[in-house]
């Protein structure tokens, strides 16, 4: 039995943050009731690519049932709210305000289900100066540093995946999960509120403490670091990038004795040290460079190995794709079987079962039904 069974989500939701907290909900076991405008989720429309549909919709909304209304009309409010009465739990990531505005505010929910727990996700938070403005995760990734620290030593970047959404969906999630477990002592539900900025602020927390505390001026170092040398990415003769990483001295020697079979380099007076490293890394690299442009990968991945040198190939998405070590699940986009990345087994023994997609307002009216009839 899976640890979430006889939990009802009703999710007012949209694009990424939110969803992806009631995906997890829903791998865990919960039954998950994604509410939806009518014409649908506007990330059912980013793109066509898995089978016509979206590769962001796909992937966050396995195992859930769709109810598409307008909240807006007064006899679909009237059924919204019946299930919120019923639920467990009620995510939403309108914009701040929304809810209240038409009567499902988590305020009042809890007032009429007091086991109910609710979780609203925003930008910015609920209250302060930036509480209204939109946000989606690259500007969040700007607004809070984060493309300072990536990209080029040249220009800023993006991280290429949404990790603003991502922080802050499973901040949502965790804190849920938490919810629950006081509800099963207390008896009572409880208000969350979660935001992207608030997500991403915390993972902040390295460089804002070096700038603050340790007056650094950090630079963007693209695949290197900027404060352990050497740690960065190294090509081989038949053109494969590896990425290495020296943490201690133990490690360095390593490198330098088995690896890079320099004599002396281990003691020499540049490198003898982490912060001489750092002082000197572009030399340290060029000599690295030159070591490992003599020889394929294979030969390289092998004598990093023997050393116990923590080491990744720099790989394309097309080589994920065969990775020895990626775990995919099965899914289901109108009977059609389609293949996703699984998601982090909770338990050793957990199965996801093969999830369908589904479509715009396929549950309506089963739910209608069910909940209408309800007291």
């Amino acid at each position: 039995m899976k640890p979430l069974n006889n939990i009802l989500v009703v999710s007012l939701e949209q694009a990424v943050a939110a969803p992806f907290c009631s995906v997890r909900l829903a791998d865990a076991g919960a039954r998950v009731i994604k509410v939806e405008r009518p014409e649908g989720d506007f990330a059912r429309y980013y793109d066509k690519d898995v089978m016509g549909s979206s590769a962001y919709f796909v992937w966050l909304n396995r195992g859930k049932e769709s109810l598409a209304i307008d909240i807006k009309n007064k006899e679909n409010m009237n059924l919204l709210k019946k299930i919120i009465l019923n639920a467990d739990v009620f995510i939403q990531n309108l914009a701040p305000g929304a809810t209240d505005r038409v009567g499902i505010g988590s305020v009042e929910m809890r007032k009429k289900n007091r086991k109910l727990i609710t979780c609203d996700i925003s930008g910015y938070g609920m209250s302060g100066p930036y509480k209204e403005r939109k946000a989606y995760d690259l500007l969040v990734q700007a607004e809070s540093g984060l493309c300072s620290l990536t990209g080029t030593p040249d220009e800023s970047g993006r991280v290429g995946v949404s990790v603003c959404d991502i922080a802050c969906g499973l901040n949502a999630y965790s804190a849920i999960l938490q919810a629950l477990l006081v509800r099963e002592k207390t008896k009572k539900g409880c208000g969350i509120e979660m935001s992207l900025f608030d997500g991403m602020a915390e993972w902040m927390n390295v460089p804002y403490l070096q700038t603050v505390y340790g007056k650094k001026l950090l630079k963007r170092v693209g695949l290197s670091h900027p404060t352990i040398a050497p740690y960065g990415v190294f090509s081989t003769s038949c053109r494969t990038k590896i990425l290495i990483s020296i943490q201690n001295e133990r490690e360095w020697k390593q490198l330098c004795n088995i690896v890079l079979k320099i004599d002396g380099l281990a003691e020499n007076d540049k490198f003898n040290e982490p912060t001489k490293r750092v002082v000197n890394r572009k030399e340290l690299d060029t000599i690295i460079a030159n070591e490992f442009i003599k020889y394929d990968k294979d030969y390289i991945i092998q004598n990093l190995t023997n050393a116990k040198i923590a080491f990744g190939v720099l790989n394309e998405i097309n080589d994920l794709e065969n990775h020895p070590q990626l775990n995919k699940i099965k899914c289901l986009i109108d009977e059609k079987e389609i293949e996703l990345i699984a998601p982090p087994r909770m338990t050793i023994n957990q199965d996801i079962k093969k999830n369908k997609i589904p479509s715009i307002g396929e549950n309506n009216e089963a739910i209608k039904n069910e909940f209408l009839n309800m007291k």
